[in-house]
């Protein structure tokens, strides 16, 4: 595991600016650099918004009785989506923006519960208290 974060660590970056310098090579500087710092505030307030529809979802549902399983991990969806926002980068942005829409993101909640539940399974999952 820590081996491909690694991996991701060094790549992810270099594969970031090389599509920066792309894009700059098409669009120009300026032009490049402006819509990297647009993505950024647009991804922001975005992310905000989803993130306040999110909470108010899991809101409603503790106040039903229900635990808010399915909000948790939209939670989780929305706030690593809007910090992929606020990378500089293209890569990031566009892994972003799908993790913030709510079209797209029972792809990723159906991924996460499968590795939640594989990981309960083997016993590789535990919750400690502090």
């Amino acid at each position: 595991m820590y081996k491909w974060l690694l991996a991701l660590l060094l790549l992810v970056p270099i594969i970031e600016l090389w599509g920066i310098l792309q894009i700059g090579e098409w669009l120009g500087g300026w032009t490049t650099f402006l819509v990297l710092v647009g993505m950024g505030i647009a991804g922001a307030y975005f992310a905000k918004l989803e993130g306040r529809k999110v909470w108010l979802d899991a809101q409603r549902q503790l106040e039903s009785g229900i635990m808010p399983g399915r909000s948790l991990i939209d939670g989780i969806c929305v706030l690593l989506g809007g910090l992929l926002l606020l990378l500089p980068g293209f890569i990031s942005d566009l892994f972003g923006i799908v993790l913030l829409l709510p079209v797209t993101r029972p792809i990723f909640r159906r991924i996460i519960l499968q590795w939640l539940e594989k990981r309960m399974r083997n016993g590789q999952f535990t919750i400690r208290r502090f």
